[in-house]
């Protein structure tokens, strides 16, 4: 016996019969004519191969074969109604798994608070945070490793599109003990020529160069050494070992190891933070919804971070 020969109306129109004992009431209840009802229990009967029902002037009962698949029948619905409620979620952006993925400051500190804020209004939302580093964040969007991707900006081609988000400056993160933390007026990159510099990753190494690539060569910033993650800079930074150049929007780890912030300016350099997709490849309605809060949080939390604070002249820093 095939189940396509069901109809999910023939089982829910049995169910509701069995509930309220009564074709009239159960065609009150399910919007039809008690004549519609009983032909679609006639239908089901057929369909079965036995009576569902025994019908008498005064009522209607089960039949001893209609008790035996009763719960089956019922079992059936839930599942369908589940279904049907999963659907909507998903369609409402209310469930569903989302994976990001996002450098080692953004997906241990910012990213977190984010999905705590989203998760209070769509709790059946699962997120599921990447570790990605920096040169890797368009890549692993385009081959689909995951849904979105928040970073610095690099350059993407016709797979990934690229939403600027907000402009972070470079600055120099040191111990308070610093001799550059102690100077009430910005620092300037003349002034870094004697400084030990940590660049963290090859992103910042890079970037750190680019900045500096057109000035004369007395006047150039090179790192003294290169470690893989931005902590591992920041703790020789915090034992007064050397300096850290990183975007401002770091601070909400730097600080934790009780680095201070100087702004380097003549010029101010900046690094603009993107979310990124895929062009190719329609988000899922979770993925969309998830997409579109964390852009509208991010630049919130950017300007609350950065309130208050001067602006200087600035230079946009290369992609890199």
């Amino acid at each position: 016996m095939a189940f396509t020969r069901f109809t999910l109306r023939q089982i829910e129109t049995f169910v509701t019969v069995a509930d309220v004992h009564s074709f009239t009431v159960a065609a009150s209840r399910l919007g039809l004519t008690a004549q519609a009802v009983s032909q679609l229990v006639a239908e089901l009967e057929g369909v079965v191969g036995f009576r569902l029902f025994d019908r008498t002037t005064r009522k209607v009962s089960l039949s001893s074969a209609g008790r035996d698949l009763l719960g089956s029948a019922e079992t059936l619905l839930r599942h369908v109604r589940a279904t049907e409620s999963t659907a909507d979620d998903v369609r409402n952006r209310a469930s569903g798994v989302v994976r990001v993925g996002a450098p080692l400051v953004l997906a241990s500190t910012v990213l977190p608070m984010a999905m705590r804020d989203y998760l209070l209004q769509r709790p059946k939302v699962v997120v599921r945070v990447r570790d990605v580093a920096v040169d890797h964040l368009v890549d692993s969007v385009a081959a689909g490793d995951v849904d979105l991707a928040i970073g610095p900006d690099r350059v993407v081609d016709d797979n990934v599109i690229a939403e600027a988000l907000f402009d972070s400056e470079w600055v120099l993160w040191c111990a308070r003990g610093h001799l550059l933390a102690r100077r009430r007026t910005p620092v300037r990159w003349s002034d870094l020529r004697e400084v030990p510099l940590v660049a963290a990753g090859r992103d910042h190494e890079i970037s750190v160069a680019q900045m500096r690539a057109s000035a004369p060569e007395g006047l150039r910033v090179t790192p003294v050494d290169v470690v893989d993650n931005i902590s591992t800079a920041f703790g020789i930074a915090a034992q007064g070992l050397g300096a850290t150049l990183a975007p401002a929007y770091v601070g909400v780890l730097a600080k934790a190891f009780g680095l201070e912030m100087r702004r380097v300016t003549d010029p101010e350099t900046v690094r603009k933070v993107c979310l990124y997709r895929a062009a190719s490849r329609d988000l899922s309605p979770a993925a969309e919804g998830f997409g579109a809060f964390l852009s509208s949080w991010l630049i919130r939390w950017h300007a609350s971070e950065v309130r208050g604070r001067p602006r200087a002249r600035r230079s946009v820093s290369p992609k890199g």
